[in-house]
């Protein structure tokens, strides 16, 4: 059997190039032919060829965001999280041979123009349930929106390096270049995160014709105060009705060019404006409001309780969905200005790699050779705030490890919570620390970390086997 298998995930890093890695191991244990290309942040090392594709019994798509079927056509297609690649890449190609995964036959129409996009749900998704294709929508926005927002808050957090009221013309410490800082990080990249987040789950809904009525649905989240939740409701209703439009309108053959040009934008942005005006701004702006106070008016105790869940979730699966979530709630909480929690969820993102990382040192009667050689890297995987550094371990030994670093996440983000730490930087793990300002309490958020890593460790000492023997003396 011949397969070939694409590897995506939301960011494009660890779980791309993990699931890569296994399916080619798992096909060699397995005597498999299998041919794999990764769509993640750089470019793939081996691109499908006509004759890869023609030749393919199965194309597997392993991924979580939307991967452009048209080359496909007609070829039997199974789908799955890309998770599932990543962590049994052997179980999951076994199903396959044994035909315990039905495939589907990929869409036999031809691709879609811009003026009438297909439905990229039923496309690209096929199987999947409705959940997960919404899944899919709303990670695809988050990862179109997620460099803005890095490279923005970072800029930001530069502009603060001068003070924290450098940027402000007339302070007594004003500086032109923080003022530069600022405009560029939080006047522009970052006040683009709103429009880009509406804009990528409304393309991903409906093709290229939802980008315009995405994009106003983000900005009218901007103008109606409704934030970061307006965002993610625009987009979903900018992306339905253009699908809507698309299908339901039709044009004889000698004005349909004025549709991609006309039709399908205004009345997808007047819709979608209209609705987020009068219909779903002001509630969403209310409750963003008072989340925003009950998240500002917690005392330490209910503040180390919240840390605590922030912190459990984010470890739970290693980068995957629940990670992804608890993580874009916490980003959209700095456009309101409560900055508290995304500190907690980065402190608790490095605990896992780095608390494996720590035990593979401490404690190497309980690690294999590889795994203690590849805890060297996980320290730097660790500081970078890459929490899928700690993968090959929980897939190994899942039943010791993920409760291990559940364990040590949530005492990070307990104790950064309750230590009144915050971030201003969304990104950019242990070395935004030597960015002046950026960091609330960076003597407590230092102590989280290193606390919170201890204490996976030291659960990884007591729960794992010793599985190796140090050579004799002498």
């Amino acid at each position: 059997m011949n397969i070939i298998a694409i590897t995506a995930c939301p960011t494009g890093v660890a779980h791309t190039y993990l699931a890569e890695s296994n399916l080619k191991k798992a096909a060699k244990k397995l005597g498999l032919n299998v041919l794999v290309e990764t769509q993640g942040a750089i470019e793939s090392e081996y691109i499908f060829s006509e004759d890869d594709i023609h030749r393919a019994d199965v194309v597997l798509i392993a991924a979580d965001k939307k991967v452009e079927m048209a080359r496909f056509q007609h070829k039997n297609v199974i789908e799955v999280p890309v998770t599932r690649a990543a962590k049994d890449a052997e179980g999951l190609l076994n199903a396959i041979v044994n035909g315990e995964l039905a495939p589907r036959l990929a869409n036999s129409a031809p691709q879609a123009s811009a003026s009438e996009p297909a439905n990229s749900a039923r496309e690209a998704s096929g199987s999947r349930s409705w959940i997960s294709e919404i899944y899919v929508h709303l990670i695809t926005g988050v990862n179109l929106m997620i460099p803005f927002v890095v490279a923005g808050g970072i800029l930001i957090a530069l502009s603060f390096s001068f003070g924290i009221t450098a940027a402000t013309p007339g302070d007594a410490n004003f500086s032109p270049i923080a003022k530069m800082l600022s405009d560029i990080g939080g006047g522009s990249a970052f006040a683009l995160m709103l429009p880009i987040l509406a804009l990528g789950i409304s393309q991903s809904v409906s093709g290229k014709a939802g980008i315009v009525a995405g994009a106003v649905g983000g900005m009218m989240a901007i103008h109606t105060g409704s934030g970061f939740l307006g965002a993610l409701i625009a987009g979903f209703l900018a992306g339905y009705i253009t699908l809507l439009i698309n299908n339901h309108i039709h044009l004889p053959k000698a004005v349909a060019g004025l549709k991609p040009i006309l039709i399908v934008p205004l009345l997808s942005v007047l819709l979608t404006g209209a609705l987020m005006a009068l219909l779903i701004g002001e509630p969403i702006k209310m409750l963003l409001g008072w989340l925003t106070d009950f998240l500002s008016s917690l005392g330490n105790t209910n503040a180390a309780i919240l840390g605590l869940l922030f912190g459990m979730m984010v470890a739970f699966d290693m980068g995957g969905p629940l990670n992804k979530t608890v993580c874009m709630f916490a980003i959209g909480l700095m456009s309101s200005g409560v900055y508290g929690p995304i500190a907690a969820c980065m402190a608790a993102g490095m605990v896992p790699p780095l608390g494996i990382a720590l035990a593979t040192t401490l404690f190497r009667r309980k690690f294999t050779e590889q795994e203690r050689e590849t805890g060297k890297v996980t320290y730097i995987l660790g500081l970078s705030f890459i929490t899928e550094g700690a993968i090959p371990y929980a897939v190994a030994d899942p039943l010791r490890v993920i409760p291990a670093i559940v364990a040590g996440s949530g005492l990070a983000g307990a104790l950064s919570m309750m230590l009144g730490c915050a971030s201003r930087a969304p990104h950019g793990g242990i070395f935004v620390i030597f960015i002046p300002n950026v960091i609330s309490n960076v003597m407590g958020y230092l102590f989280a970390i290193a606390a919170g890593s201890l204490l996976t460790a030291l659960i990884l000492l007591f729960l794992k086997k010793d599985i190796s023997v140090p050579a004799k003396q002498g």
